[in-house]
């Protein structure tokens, strides 16, 4: 079910794609037998996301399936670069004539003695042999897209995709999209996507900044960043280490899948039930706050506002502070988010808080499922292999079971979770600390920070090797 990347770079287009092509394997199976490629909207009308569960059945997709789930989704995000008006599908010219009309293998050897021959050594050789096609039409684009699939799964499809999207963006929009025109949207030494790159075939827009929106930074300078809500999402391991602020609606896409960003690789995440999106009362007003106080924060994601903004935030949420515990959070100048957010768990709800007498409140127990796409080898289990052979190249697919604390930290979790020696024999103290234990001992891995990012608290554990993002 998954796209495999045996070499580094293209990893910021093929996660792209690859959680695109999850939506439709998981979610719209039954979709896979038409040939018209639907527009996102048209799918999102005939299923409520709230109820739907996905089989974990992996190896039940066939072939016919997979492909058609790649070509659709790769119709899809070229018209959501066309603003689902229009589609640009780039080939090779030297290729493109050869293989139509052809069928089966024949096509994959027409393409290998073509690529063979093929060199391009600057941009201007890749130009001499660039087809481009525009479409309208989402059923004509998907046609093409099928014909010309092996091309895509030639070592030209990442390169090609990537100027299709662009292509279909138009090059002065995706320039007035990004804050920095001059920078490149390809980085160097090693080819890795930008920001930018990622985001264009996230939601259409090549955005540099991952924030909802855009930020005043005064004197008619704005930052840049995501203006709408997403199908599939994106974490990055950089929030978790404070370098920057995912926003709402690539944290909370239409399904649950994201695009997890690391510092040199991006692989994707994603769950088989859409209720683990669902809002528990924790979580529900936790969001509401937090919109209200990042909509004053102007620091960039740093998770501080002023105190006028901040007077402005407990007007719009409705939160009435005694004015001792105004004064403590008032007294430096600014408001840090996580101390605010301290006095509003110990905060009585009649005055608009979340102090919660059960203990329970806000506890969630799901399983999320991480794809890396980059072949390594496999080592793991029944995959050992014995001395002198050469282990097998592979993508690797891991499943975690990931526990949110009723508590604000895991620290405080794991603490409460014990019973102290003077409540051993009450029995109610007993069964309130077995519900809220985990099944196991958290583990430990850079995604597990990233997945803290969208489910604060969370504790994760898996079978065998750590999840890699690297």
């Amino acid at each position: 079910m998954g796209l495999v990347q045996h070499e580094g770079g293209p990893c910021g287009v093929l996660a792209t794609i690859q959680a695109f092509v999850l939506k439709h394997l998981l979610f719209f199976p039954d979709e896979l037998g038409k040939v018209a490629a639907n527009m996102p909207q048209n799918l999102n009308s005939r299923r409520s996301k709230s109820q739907y569960v996905a089989s974990n059945n992996f190896s039940a997709f066939t072939e016919d399936a997979k492909a058609r789930a790649l070509v659709k989704s790769m119709s899809e995000m070229l018209f959501l670069c066309g603003n689902n008006k229009r589609a640009v599908i780039a080939t090779l010219s030297v290729i493109s004539h050869g293989i139509e009309g052809s069928e089966g293998s024949s096509k994959d050897v027409i393409i290998a003695q073509a690529l063979e021959g093929l060199s391009i050594e600057s941009a201007s050789d890749l130009q001499k042999v660039l087809r481009v096609d525009r479409y309208t039409s989402p059923t004509s684009a998907f046609k093409r897209l099928e014909a010309m699939i092996p091309i895509f799964q030639s070592r030209m499809g990442a390169l090609l995709f990537l100027i299709s999207a662009l292509l279909s963006r138009g090059l002065d929009c995706v320039q007035a999209d990004r804050d920095d025109p001059s920078q490149p949207l390809v980085t160097a030494p090693f080819g890795h996507a930008s920001q930018e790159i990622v985001n264009l075939l996230l939601c259409g827009q090549a955005v540099p900044n991952v924030f909802d929106g855009r930020m005043d930074l005064g004197g008619g300078m704005f930052l840049k960043g995501i203006s709408t809500s997403v199908e599939v999402g994106f974490l990055t391991l950089l929030e978790s280490l404070n370098f920057c602020k995912v926003g709402q609606n690539l944290k909370c896409p239409k399904w649950p899948i994201w695009v997890v960003g690391s510092e040199s690789h991006y692989t994707v995440l994603f769950a088989l039930d859409t209720a683990v999106q669902d809002e528990n009362e924790l979580e529900e007003r936790e969001s509401q706050i937090r919109k209200a106080f990042d909509a004053q924060d102007q620091s960039g994601g740093g998770g501080f506002i002023s105190v006028e903004a901040f007077h402005q935030v407990l007007r719009e949420t409705s939160i009435r502070l005694p004015s001792e515990k105004l004064d403590s959070l008032c007294n430096s100048g600014f408001i840090v988010w996580s101390e605010f957010w301290q006095v509003i768990l110990d905060l009585d709800k009649n005055l608009g808080g979340l102090k919660d007498s059960t203990g329970q409140m806000g506890r969630k127990i799901f399983d999320l499922y991480h794809f890396n796409g980059i072949a390594k080898s496999d080592l793991n289990g029944s995959q050992a292999t014995t001395e002198g052979e050469t282990p097998v190249q592979r993508p690797r697919l891991t499943k975690l079971r990931v526990s949110v604390p009723p508590r604000w930290t895991p620290e405080e979790f794991m603490a409460d979770a014990a019973v102290a020696p003077g409540n051993a024999g009450s029995e109610s103290s007993q069964k309130d600390a077995e519900v809220a234990k985990p099944e196991q001992p958290p583990q430990h891995a850079p995604l597990a920070d990233c997945i803290r990012t969208r489910w604060p608290r969370a504790v994760c554990n898996w079978i065998g090797d750590p999840p890699s993002i690297v």
